[in-house]
């Protein structure tokens, strides 16, 4: 009896060894891996950084768009810090991609175009309020990563409009669209960043963003977005249909339900690729409840779309 149990004893001994030595490797590993991309990260930065000084726009784009895929491949062993500074970082080149781009090639001027919805027969027709470029919301916080600039274009106070924007108009623009009532709002192409505040029955659909969607104070709309980071504030009774790199970010919501981004349209693949996100990665099942602390209950605040219930058909 004592052999066997000296026995068990060395071989359950042995087992902890080679547990704390398997450890042991995979933080090597890891800090091996984090190292690597660190420096690989810094030297990519300051590649494109220089391509921006000497104005040589479409090869920043191309090296921008690599050090993206560069962060989102890596995601899986950095830091939550250091996920966090990749992020800020991009969407600091993509700010300034875009305003170089400004500056060296001057902006077409355009027109934003509001389409009316058809009057129902026999009700009398409402005088047409053109939707109008949204000026900048004072005093509202801005998502992580999230330009500081007063945005470019946008509408702003229009009810029951059809409105859209395309590709030209879009191209690493700021966007907001605010205190919209019963809109249908498509935007066909690629937006640098994407804020939709005090906004409510509407339906938004939103090619790729390059960098970050901050949705504030919504109620009862549907959101089609594809973007970086996603952060969602005071918002209730939401549907958002979604492709994002990180976690999405809800505080001070209700009601909000989440399915993976399936709107499409002509071109969408090339602003995907001139936006930098990588369609194969998309984590738009977790979320972060800031109001929500407990670990072993799921937050009460969001859900999942039940797939036979999800949007296939978007026309």
């Amino acid at each position: 009896v004592l052999p066997e149990r000296l026995q068990r004893r060395e071989a359950e001994r042995q087992q902890g060894v080679e547990r704390q030595r398997q450890k042991k490797e995979a933080q090597v590993v890891k800090e091996e891996q984090s190292e690597f991309f660190l420096a690989t990260f810094a030297r990519e930065r300051e590649a494109v950084e220089a391509l921006l000084a000497a104005g040589t726009l479409e090869e920043a784009a191309t090296r921008l768009q690599a050090l993206q895929k560069l962060l989102t491949g890596s995601v899986r062993f950095l830091a939550p810090y250091e996920v966090r500074q990749g992020q800020e970082t991009v969407a600091r080149l993509q700010g300034d991609l875009a305003a170089r781009r400004q500056q060296l090639q001057p902006k077409k001027k355009f027109a934003f175009r509001a389409l009316k919805k058809e009057a129902a027969p026999g009700s009398a027709p409402r005088p047409a309020e053109p939707a109008s470029p949204a000026p900048a919301a004072p005093g509202l916080g801005l998502a992580e990563g999230e330009s500081g600039g007063p945005p470019l274009c946008g509408f702003s106070g229009a009810q029951d409009e059809e409105l859209e924007l395309g590709p030209a108009e879009l191209l690493q623009q700021d966007v907001l669209l605010s205190e919209l009532r019963g809109c249908r709002v498509r935007l066909r192409g690629n937006p640098n960043t994407l804020r939709v505040r005090d906004c409510r029955g509407c339906t938004v659909l939103c090619g790729p963003v390059s960098t970050s969607v901050l949705v504030d104070g919504c109620s009862d709309c549907l959101l089609a977005l594809a973007c970086q980071q996603l952060r969602t504030h005071r918002t209730r009774d939401c549907r958002v249909y979604v492709q994002v790199t990180s976690r999405a970010v809800i505080e001070a919501c209700s009601g909000v339900s989440f399915a993976p981004y399936s709107w499409s349209y002509p071109g969408i693949e090339r602003d995907f690729e001139s936006s930098g996100l990588d369609r194969n990665s998309n984590n738009w099942n977790l979320v972060d409840d800031f109001d929500w602390l407990a670990t072993d209950k799921p937050s009460p605040n969001w859900s999942l779309i039940p797939e036979q219930e999800r949007i296939t058909c978007w026309d």
